[in-house]
């Protein structure tokens, strides 16, 4: 084959998740390579078999760097890009403070189109090629999003944010909008080039049980969508939750009793969660998307990661609730959370977290967040001596986890040293 690309540095392949199998999941090459084709991955391995198996191939040689399958970020709010940072109290205090002024801004397509187009380019130069995003009621902030991301070839995954109470005139809809809207923005991209439509009920505080019914049937109608949503950040969100829905059995009932529970769900947060949604969440192998800079921020709690060994779970930025658009970042502040709780991770864990851990919780683990062959190929290449105080630390390293650990803690897009995007170099200073 003479349209062989190999990726030649130091490459990490998953075989299991090293959450329940510990590193020993993780298989390190030195010296190895990444061979591509057609914007897939055709093999990984030692340089020197890749080199025998593709004589003809044109190599690229990022030396010590290591290569990676390029950050999944599985919970995010393009929207709220300009508001990233903003002072803030509580969770709904943020949110009527600054993301709903923000998001009627994307009622004029001009607008959203600008902050899509920003927003992907701020992912790409810090190494993340695949998000799922929530947009806002405006069914042109979705196209705004699928556009820019099919002009970069990105693989995405968004929907329209669902509301129609307890949000202000301008961010709301209906039950028959939403569905309305939503079918239309789903027969439209779902499935084209590398985008999947996503249901997206903002959180049950901002939906009436009419419309989380809607958005129920439309799911029920696409089963292969994925739906995401909050659940549990906040004590007194769920207070809140109580209150509007005093006859449900918990939180999770509020979107259970209304078809929105399934295999194919995303829950962000999920925080404060009962026994009894715990039990009904691993008996539906429904996701829960781990957004610790937001916690922290936003001072909703910590997550406990355990429960990644017994469902899926990704992780995510969470932006702009969350304080960084890096995953690297965001791999710092799960490790923080999780000490706090008498969880120490590993590196194997953070990375595999914010590859295929995420791409598991988007069902989409046959097609990125690996290096295995057939993936598409999405690449990041880590530079693990980005700054002196990572360097000084690398050099002292005995082993790959010794060496990746400060890049992990201390990284920033300076340690983005390329990004693949579908099999091609893309420029990361855009």
């Amino acid at each position: 084959m003479t349209d062989v690309i190999l990726i030649l540095g130091q490459t990490l392949v998953f075989g299991a998740s090293p959450l329940e199998e510990g590193p020993g999941a993780a298989r390190h090459d030195r010296r190895g390579a990444v061979a591509i084709s057609g914007g897939r991955i055709l093999a990984t391995g030692p340089a020197d078999d890749l080199r025998a198996a593709y004589p003809e191939a044109e190599t690229r040689n990022y030396g010590e760097a290591l290569i990676l399958p390029g950050f999944v970020d599985a919970h995010a709010h393009y929207p709220q890009t300009a508001i990233i940072a903003s002072w803030g109290k509580r969770l709904i205090d943020w949110l009527n403070t600054y993301t709903f002024p923000e998001e009627m801004r994307f009622s004029d397509p001009a607008y959203a189109a600008e902050i899509a187009g920003r927003y992907l380019d701020i992912l790409i130069r810090n190494g993340t090629t695949t998000v799922a995003t929530y947009c806002t009621i405006h069914p042109g902030s979705v196209d705004a999003i699928f556009t820019a991301a099919e002009a970069r070839g990105m693989r995405i995954a968004a929907g329209k944010t669902c509301m129609d109470r307890n949000a202000p005139d301008g961010l709301r809809d209906t039950a028959q909008s939403a569905y309305d809207d939503s079918k239309s923005l789903l027969d439209r991209w779902h499935g084209r080039g590398r985008a999947a439509y996503v249901i997206t009920p903002r959180f049950s505080p901002t939906s009436t049980p009419e419309q989380l019914s809607a958005l129920g049937a439309l799911w029920a109608e696409h089963p292969d969508c994925l739906m995401q949503t909050h659940l549990s950040e906040q004590p007194d969100e769920i207070a809140w939750v109580r209150s509007l829905f005093p006859n449900a059995r918990d939180y999770l009932d509020t979107y259970e009793a209304h078809g929105l529970l399934g295999r194919n769900a995303m829950f962000g947060h999920a925080i404060h969660l009962e026994p009894r949604e715990r039990d009904r969440l691993r008996e539906t192998g429904a996701a829960l998307i781990h957004c610790p800079t937001s916690n922290t921020f936003i001072g909703s709690g910590l997550f406990d990661i355990g429960l990644a060994r017994a469902l899926p779970v990704g992780l995510a930025t969470d932006t702009g609730g969350g304080s960084s658009f890096s995953m690297l970042r965001t791999m710092a502040a799960a490790y923080e959370i999780a000490q706090l709780r008498g969880q120490a991770l590993h590196p194997a864990d953070l990375i595999w977290l914010a590859t295929e851990g995420s791409a598991r919780a988007m069902r989409m683990e046959d097609r990125i967040g690996t290096l295995a062959p057939g993936s598409e190929a999405d690449l990041t290449i880590l530079d693990l001596a980005s700054t002196p105080a990572i360097a000084q630390a690398t050099a002292r390293a005995g082993t790959i986890w010794e060496a990746l650990f400060p890049t992990i803690m201390m990284g920033d897009d300076r340690a983005i040293q390329a990004v693949w995007v579908g099999g091609s170099e893309v420029s990361t200073t855009a």
